[in-house]
């Protein structure tokens, strides 16, 4: 073949050719650079992991939609997940709830499988729903080792296997474990119920393979040490890496000769052992919450009462920046339910009493929106009551009520005179009496605005109610929520250990008041002896230890107790961001003010902050805030 050889004209040629065909190309390149470009995150999508998330649904109608709600926020693209569901033996709608959502979302998801069987409500072995009886023991370990099988034979990258009852509220929760790296991995869970130290890992086994506590566990679950944590036991919410051949031999079903317990969790983590999977935690960020396991002896009432506590619970964490002035925000933060379903609304009622009274200063409006709230989600129609406002008293408004201040009062710590928000706190209380003396109620609840309640506070006040109608049926006044000055003084009723006889108190966040406690409040004509209402009330039950206060006070025969331990506690506690004092930081009566005008509340002076003073001083609390421990005829019921 003759060589080619380039002339001028044709070098030419050659080079206007090779300048079109490399324009050309370029404009091919920047045109394949646009496309990916505009694509880049979907081909990534492509590319991630696939994700079988695995639940089993039993009883789940009250947190569903709220569980749903969290799935369909997970950070992580939805087809490349798919949904392994399963529910029987339920006594509640769930099997309706989990079929409604699914025709909703199934488009978006890989694949969805949901079986369910609505013949048995029951185990027949089983007390109560909330048993753990051997049937179901078996029966969850037979479906979780079904899941299993299921992510092995879909091939999937990770098995994600959740309880249903788990809020998951950090999305990145399933990126966060796959860049742990690990084959078995958990995000910390806690739950909200206070000075609970229950998750969903343990810090150390004993050789049977039962729960043992240990300090270490402590630094992890308080998160004073954070990062990824080798343990002997996971569960509740786990991710778990199908491509680790040990997997295989996982199993949730006993192997020959297995000595330990048959329970699922316990099963399992033997598993991982023989197969030399370590299980780990991760404690970086918060991921969410679980809720308590009950027992044998609880009810689904009381299940929903927990879940309720939590909703509380999550939308105050959400209002960290509520005061005076600031919007309590309830739209769009806390516990947020899927649009595809809708959260059951909890029946109100007056929780057994003639009235629920609730006192809120119509300047106060964030207190106000959030107790409404607080009030719907735990279902107890309450009244509300318009406060009187210390700042819009005057003189004439004093005169016209002859209204005189008891002789030698001056506030216990303080020294000072009466304020005119104590007296309006007063006044509050004072014609919530007169209602219930006009209207002939029996027995009442009175709530002030700026309180937190227990957990399973429905039910721990009927067993209240049950205990006193049985042992002091002539009760005038029970304190829910006060400040304990002299705890040691206090002694238990006979017989009892969910109610005392209370010593000298402040505060009266809540209480409840029979009618003949209420014409005794107002026998006294306590207006023309002006104290504040939380001193007026130890007069009245005879342990106020100002001799002279209690003087012009006759009869002082209020039969008066507290629960025990306390079922109301503040919003806020003096020196916390956001506490401020309607009663504390008013002004005094001997001050030359005009009253007609209303202010805006003065901030605690600075050097007034001192959490051992009173209105507001926190409770002395033993170690892990002990004073707030269920006591045994409590831990009865609960």
């Amino acid at each position: 073949m003759a060589d080619v050889v380039l002339t001028c004209r044709s070098s030419v040629r050659y080079s206007l050719f090779l300048l079109v065909f490399l324009t050309s190309l370029q404009s091919l390149n920047s045109d394949i650079i646009r496309a990916y470009s505009g694509n880049d995150l979907r081909q990534e999508e492509r590319f991630y992991p696939t994700v079988m998330i695995a639940t089993l649904v039993r009883n789940k109608a009250h947190v569903l939609p709220y569980f749903f709600g969290l799935v369909e926020k997970l950070d992580y693209p939805k087809d490349r997940i798919s949904l392994w569901i399963r529910s029987d033996h339920n006594e509640d709608n769930s099997t309706s709830m989990v079929s409604t959502w699914i025709k909703a979302v199934e488009h978006l998801y890989n694949n969805v499988e949901f079986v369910y069987d609505d013949s048995y409500t029951k185990y027949e072995d089983a007390k109560s729903p909330c048993d753990w009886s051997d049937q179901r023991f078996k029966h969850v370990m037979h479906l979780r080792d079904k899941a299993l099988h299921a992510a092995r034979l879909q091939w999937a990258d990770y098995l994600f296997m959740i309880d249903a009852d788990v809020l998951l509220e950090n999305p990145k929760v399933l990126k966060i474990l796959m860049q742990q790296k690990q084959t078995l991995v958990a995000p910390m869970l806690t739950t909200e119920i206070p000075d609970s130290s229950y998750s969903n890992f343990w810090g150390a086994m004993d050789d049977h393979g039962f729960y043992k506590r240990v300090p270490e566990y402590f630094k992890v679950l308080e998160r004073e040490t954070t990062g990824i944590f080798q343990v002997p036991m996971i569960y509740t919410a786990f991710l778990l890496d199908m491509r680790d051949k040990r997997t295989a031999l996982l199993s949730y079903i006993p192997p020959v000769g297995y000595n330990r317990a048959i329970d699922d969790i316990i099963v399992f983590a033997f598993s991982a052992k023989m197969a030399e999977i370590p299980m780990h935690v991760v404690n970086t960020e918060h991921f969410g919450l679980m809720n308590v396991p009950l027992e044998a002896r609880h009810s689904l009432a009381i299940e929903r009462e927990q879940f309720q506590f939590t909703r509380v619970q999550s939308l105050d964490d959400a209002n960290p920046d509520m005061g005076p002035g600031v919007d309590y925000i309830i739209e769009g933060r806390g516990l947020v339910p899927s649009p595809h379903l809708t959260a059951p609304l909890v029946p109100k009622d007056k929780l057994g009493f003639d009235k629920v009274y609730m006192i809120n200063l119509e300047r106060r409006s964030e207190r106000r929106v959030r107790m409404l709230h607080v009030f719907d989600i735990l279902g107890i129609e309450a009244e509300l009551i318009p406060a009187v406002d210390g700042k819009l008293i005057n003189a004439s408004y004093l005169s016209k009520l002859n209204i005189q201040i008891l002789p030698g009062f001056s506030d216990p710590v303080k020294g000072r005179p009466m304020t005119m928000g104590e007296i309006g706190c007063f006044l509050s209380h004072y014609n919530i009496w007169q209602d219930v003396v006009a209207k002939g109620y029996e027995q009442v609840v009175v709530f002030e605005d700026d309180l937190k309640f227990e957990p399973y506070f429905r039910t721990k006040l009927a067993f209240i109610m049950r205990t006193v109608k049985e042992r002091v049926p002539n009760w005038d006044l029970i304190y829910l929520g006060r400040k304990r000055l002299n705890r040691k003084d206090e002694v238990l009723l006979e017989g009892t250990e969910s109610l005392v006889w209370p010593s000298y108190s402040y505060w009266t966040l809540s209480y409840l008041l029979s009618g003949r406690g209420a014409r005794k409040l107002l026998a006294q004509e306590p207006l023309q002896k002006l104290l504040p209402v939380d001193e007026y009330l130890p007069v009245m039950f005879n342990k106020h230890p100002e001799a002279s206060w209690k003087e012009p006070f006759h009869p002082r025969n209020l039969i008066a107790l507290s629960s025990e331990p306390l079922l109301i506690f503040p919003t806020h506690y003096l020196g916390e961001p956001n506490y401020i004092s309607d009663t504390e930081y008013s002004e005094l009566i001997t001050e030359k003010t005009n009253h007609n005008t209303a202010e805006e509340p003065q901030n605690a002076p600075v050097h007034e902050i001192n959490t051992n003073k009173h209105f507001g001083a926190k409770e002395e609390k033993g170690p892990k805030g002990n004073e707030m421990k269920v006591t045994s005829h409590f831990q009865d019921e609960f």
